[in-house]
This record gives C-alpha cells, sequence and structure tokens, in this order.
C-alpha cells in the first residue's frame, strides 16, 4: 500500500530533511510542501493526504504554523488527515494530544524515531485482525483482543493476562507486541502494556493504573509519560459512555 504525505514546516532545511527520511520508505510519497499556515490548509484540502508532517513553532512568526491548523482542518475535512508534530523541544506534546495529534516527534528528526511513527500510522490504517494467536509447541490457542486487559513482560516471553482472569504466557518479547497489538494497546512501563478499554483509573501522584473490577494496579514510568497523556487524553475524548465513567485521578506527577 502506497501512503501519501505531506510536509509543512518554513525552514527549507528541516523539510528537506524530513523528506530525506521519508525516502528511505519506499510505500511514501510526498505530495507537496507548504511554509505556512494558509498553504498548508490548501494543501491539504486540495490533496487530501493521509498523512501530515508539521512543524508548530516556526522559525518565521509571519509564516503562522501552529495547532490552530487542526482546529481549521476539522471545520472542511469528513476525514482528518493523521497529524505528526514535528518541532523542536518537547513542551508542546500535551497541547498537541490535546488537539488530537497523531505522534509528536522531536529535532533533528531521526530515522529510528520516523520508523516507529510509520509502523504506527500503518496500523491504524489497515483492517486489523480481532483475534491474537498464542503457539507453545504445537499448541495453537486464539485469545479476542478486546479481551485482554494487559500485558507484562518477562524477559524474552510475555505474559498475557485477560478479563476472565486467566494468564496466558506468549514466547515473544513485549516490543513484538508492541507493533502487533492495535492502538487502544498503550505502553505505559518497560515492563506493562494496558488496554485502554479496561482503565478504570489514573493516579499521577502514585505512578499507577486501576483496572476494571480488578484490585491490581499496575505502574506507569516517568520515561513513558508522554504515553500516559495519550492514554489520558483518548479516555477523556472517548465518546463511549461507559469510557465516559471512567474516573481520572490527576494529581501532580512527581
Amino acid at each position: 500500500m502506497k501512503y501519501p504525505y505531506i510536509i509543512i514546516d518554513d525552514d527549507p532545511e528541516s523539510a528537506a530533511r524530513t523528506q530525506s527520511l521519508f525516502d528511505e520508505f519506499a510505500n511514501y510519497f510526498l505530495l507537496g510542501t507548504a511554509a505556512t499556515y494558509e498553504d498548508g490548509v490548501n494543501l491539504i484540502l486540495e490533496h487530501k493526504p493521509k498523512l501530515v508532517v508539521m512543524e508548530i513553532k516556526p522559525k518565521y512568526k509571519k509564516s503562522g504554523l501552529s495547532l490552530g491548523l487542526i482546529n481549521e482542518l476539522f471545520r472542511f475535512v469528513k476525514v482528518m488527515p493523521k497529524i505528526v508534530v514535528l518541532t523542536k523541544g518537547k513542551d508542546m506534546a500535551y497541547e498537541a494530544i490535546k488537539h488530537e495529534a497523531f505522534d509528536y516527534l522531536v529535532k533533528p528528526l531521526g530515522i529510528h524515531e520516523l520508523r516507529k511513527t510509520l509502523i504506527k500510522f500503518e496500523r491504524g490504517t489497515e483492517a486489523l485482525p480481532t483475534t491474537l494467536c498464542i503457539k507453545s509447541y504445537g499448541d495453537y490457542r486464539f485469545i479476542d483482543m478486546e479481551d485482554i486487559v494487559y500485558a507484562k513482560a518477562d524477559n524474552n516471553s510475555t505474559d498475557i493476562y485477560m478479563a476472565n482472569g486467566d494468564m496466558v504466557t506468549a514466547f515473544k518479547t513485549m516490543k513484538h507486541f508492541e507493533t502487533t497489538l492495535p492502538s487502544e494497546f498503550i505502553r505505559i512501563h518497560n515492563s506493562y502494556m494496558i488496554n485502554i478499554n479496561h482503565v478504570s483509573r489514573i493516579h499521577l501522584g502514585n505512578n499507577v493504573c486501576y483496572l476494571k473490577n480488578s484490585k491490581v494496579q499496575i505502574p506507569f514510568s516517568k520515561s513513558y509519560k508522554k504515553n500516559v497523556d495519550m492514554l489520558i487524553h483518548l479516555i477523556t475524548t472517548n465518546e463511549n459512555k461507559e469510557l465516559s465513567k471512567i474516573y481520572l485521578n490527576l494529581d501532580n506527577m512527581n
């Protein structure tokens, strides 16, 4: 599958570097570049890309680049492209998440960071299976992904905990499941990945997530704060009635 994308950046050198990194991925093709807010909006409306890489802290103020561009797009398009914010520093990450940016990358952009973002992007744009197959010495076990509550890394294997209380050991690393499971699963710790649909509470002061119908507390680490912020945003903006009842304890993170 081919993926069209657009770059919006008022720094020509930065835009050229971003394009050169994308050139390493044969299934992506550039539709065009824009250096101002107005040109960026027009380019997106004209070409309807699937992916937009956008600067929000412009080199030149007159370019007008900002997160406001995302808000304007919501007024005109039925299907929003995935917006990847690419800028200097991490200070705008939470604001970008609140504006429903797909991802947030920090300049100077590296090939490894871009690859991870594109893997997540492709995973979200293609139809994914709803069943996970766990194989162990000729024994095939088929699990509904929606029944997975969380996963815990155990050296080179991963323990998968189910809503019915069962635990299944998969002889795959957590990294494997990070790229296999759908976007409802978010990694919040080196050892833990959690299903957003089973979260009942997030306590930032104690660095733990609570699960529905369970006394289990899942720790999260400060190194995954970006993912935790995303988790909070996804839960609080989800229109599902069940998720709207989730209680979030937003104590300040130490």
